[in-house]
């Protein structure tokens, strides 16, 4: 959902100069389209809990509750799998991923990176085993329509202070148009991971048409 500066100002209880102000220091992010300021909900609501700022909407659209889950395997084909990916560091690799993901044109890539060093500033997002679930707190961050899972394997295993202590080898980066997307690729992504087989496919950094397959024999009666 796109909001104006007065409704932000409204949102944020502040004045509507208080708005342009942050948005022109730097920190509040919003684009122009015709002319006027335009700022997306679900980053407002982010920037105002990063600086303890009070978030009051006057109204919360509902995530539609019946409609259909992708699997992961068509949540791979939109996000795409990636090899070497180079990195010398935490954040050296997620800038990489940021630039390897298929957003539409209106999403502000640098945000997006700044959301995710912020998830991990908060805890690690490494699960074990060289894999990390780098992913942004609030899904809807990106005003998305289409769920996709960025696969991305490094090349050269890099310090991601993952539970277990083992330097991280294989990402996997769900962005969702919602919360309920959001928890259910996270599922998915955990339960292929406790999968032999697509963990197997993992550590060869198997090929793209065989993870796929993979991924599809996880949700036999899915849809394509």
């Amino acid at each position: 959902m796109q909001m104006t500066v007065k409704d932000a100002a409204k949102a944020l209880n502040v004045a509507e100069k208080t708005v342009y102000r942050w948005i022109q220091s730097g920190g509040l992010p919003a684009y122009r389209v015709a002319g006027q300021y335009r700022i997306n909900r679900a980053m407002l609501f982010d920037w105002a809990t990063s600086k303890r700022i009070n978030f009051s909407p006057t109204e919360t659209p509902k995530e539609p509750e019946n409609a259909p889950l992708p699997t992961l395997a068509y949540a791979l084909q939109e996000g795409g799998i990636h090899y070497r990916v180079a990195g010398a560091n935490k954040t050296d690799i997620l800038n990489a991923l940021v630039g390897l993901l298929k957003l539409p044109d209106h999403v502000n890539r640098d945000f997006l990176l700044q959301a995710l060093l912020a998830r991990e500033q908060l805890q690690s997002t490494g699960v074990g085993d060289g894999i990390a679930l780098p992913h942004v707190r609030n899904p809807a961050v990106l005003e998305i329509a289409t769920p996709m899972v960025c696969l991305c394997f490094l090349e050269a295993p890099i310090e991601f202070d993952a539970l277990d202590g083992k330097p991280v080898k294989v990402l996997f980066t769900p962005l969702s148009p919602n919360v309920r997307i959001h928890l259910h690729l996270l599922s998915r992504i955990s339960f292929a991971l406790r999968n032999p087989k697509f963990k197997a496919l993992l550590a060869a950094e198997g090929r793209r048409d065989e993870l796929l397959d993979a991924a599809r024999e996880l949700d036999p009666e899915s849809p394509a």
